[in-house]
């Protein structure tokens, strides 16, 4: 199996710290509003990632972080925690808006079929842990004092850049820094002082406050994982500044690597540009369901695309998608049909093409290219078998449940077979006008229909 490294900037052959277990990081989400597909998309391409692995034969320990403290607005070391500006905005505690969006993204990543990290830890349960890190950090010289807070001095690590290949734009973000009393631009916050009406606060040797955000995965990492530990996962937004200082702090506390992969997940754009609330395209997976979508469209769709490309959302793509998964489950549905067995060397040979596309980097347009591959076999149970216990314990699309559902899904009403009839009648004696009123009756009851040389299909939308 090789994976792309983004510490080394290559492919790399994958081996573990222990043999037969996987240890894995990842960066979870900072819990004060709904996480949108974007968010989304991280989590499923991780899920990938591990299921990928157990199909190698691994074991797999992993541990989240969920961001409840700590995580200020514009990601650096300056406002207000976001969490608390929620929690004043909404007038409830920190706690329950931390609660409130914890359980959202739970839930959504259960929707979506993603397996949940065997250890999934808030922030707020490991600041001892935290403190202690500062301490470490503190004994071997490499933090100062400022009016607001410990920060952790950047020039003590000559190695700082090892994964963002010194590139400052995440740093800088194109604007003019105010150092303030830091030292130097990269230095980062450890431990924030607070004000004495701030919500979320703890006592610590330097007084009263709360952790810096990036402080918290290095903590829990060292808690719960070996250092350095198999792979880090996260967004490609995260390598700037926040993996970077991960890396600084945990090598200066260890003297060891943090991992020895880092697996991040390229962006999400929408309609070729930026996901923005102020142009409301920011969509949840509620936003997706209420447009008749169900989540495994949306897993189908991010599927389609390798992690390491930028993935355009389109609510075309996404209708695309929504007819691909139901052509699968038709497909599938023939094979789970009939008895007739397979040519077993038929069936290794396509478990391994299959197994390939996925060991090259987690390929999946290639993965489902060799589903759809499989699925023209002639009808075959072991297809069945081989679709719904090997490829599709990798891509979750819940298949063999799908095509139970199958007859029900295709019950055509008969109102709109009627229409349908009505509408090629219309385009028989070229009365397009009626036959595109028709077609979109039949669009609003739900279903969609397609020019065939027989005449037409009708299907679910």
């Amino acid at each position: 199996m090789r994976l792309y490294n983004t510490l080394t900037k290559r492919k790399e052959e994958f081996t573990t710290v222990q043999p037969g277990v996987v240890s894995i990081y990842s960066c979870g989400p900072t819990v004060y509003y709904t996480a949108h597909i974007g968010n989304l998309r991280a989590y499923v391409n991780g899920d990938i990632l591990k299921k990928t692995l157990r199909l190698n034969g691994y074991q797999i320990n992993d541990v989240m972080n969920i961001t409840d403290v700590g995580h200020l607005v514009g990601d650096g070391d300056n406002g207000e925690d976001k969490v608390e500006k929620t929690a004043r905005k909404m007038g409830v505690s920190p706690l329950a808006i931390a609660q409130k969006y914890t359980d959202l993204f739970l839930r959504d990543i259960r929707r979506l079929n993603i397996t949940p990290a065997k250890h999934i830890i808030p922030a707020t349960q490991c600041v001892d842990a935290m403190i202690d890190l500062i301490k470490t950090l503190e004994q071997k010289g490499v933090t100062y004092r400022t009016k607001d807070g410990i920060y952790f001095d950047a020039s003590t690590f000559p190695d700082y850049f090892q994964l963002s290949k010194g590139n400052l734009a995440g740093n800088l973000g194109g604007a003019r820094v105010e150092l303030g009393e830091k030292r130097n631009v990269n230095d980062f916050a450890l431990w924030k002082f607070v004000s004495a009406n701030t919500l979320q606060k703890w006592d610590s040797p330097w007084g009263v406050g709360c952790p810096g955000w990036h402080i918290e995965c290095s903590a829990i990492a060292m808690q719960y994982l070996p250092i350095p530990f198999d792979i880090h996962t996260g967004g490609v937004d995260h390598i700037p500044i926040h993996h970077t200082n991960e890396i600084a702090q945990t090598q200066t506390a260890t003297g060891k690597p943090v991992c020895h992969f880092w697996f991040h997940n390229e962006f999400m754009t929408i309609d070729g540009g930026k996901m923005s609330k102020s142009l409301g395209n920011v969509y949840t997976l509620d936003d997706l369901i209420a447009k008749g979508y169900e989540p495994l469209h949306l897993r189908l769709l991010i599927l389609q695309t390798t992690y390491r490309s930028v993935l355009n959302f389109t609510f075309t793509a996404l209708d695309a998608a929504r007819e691909q998964y139901q052509n699968i489950v038709s497909a599938l549905a023939k094979h789970r049909a009939t008895t007739t067995p397979s040519d077993p060397q038929v069936i290794a040979a396509l478990t391994q093409e299959f197994k390939d596309a996925l060991n090259n980097d987690l390929n999946t347009p290639v993965a489902l290219a060799v589903l759809h591959k499989t699925l023209k076999q002639p009808a075959s149970h072991d297809i069945f078998k081989l679709v719904t216990e090997k490829f599709d314990q990798v891509l979750s699309l819940d298949l063999a449940t799908a095509t139970e559902r199958l007859p029900e899904l295709v019950a055509i009403p008969d109102q709109v077979k009627d229409w349908a009839e009505q509408r090629l009648a219309a385009k028989q004696r070229k009365d397009w006008a009626t036959a595109d009123r028709l077609r979109g009756q039949i669009v609003s009851a739900g279903y969609q229909v397609t020019d065939t040389a027989q005449g037409y299909q009708i299907k679910p939308l």
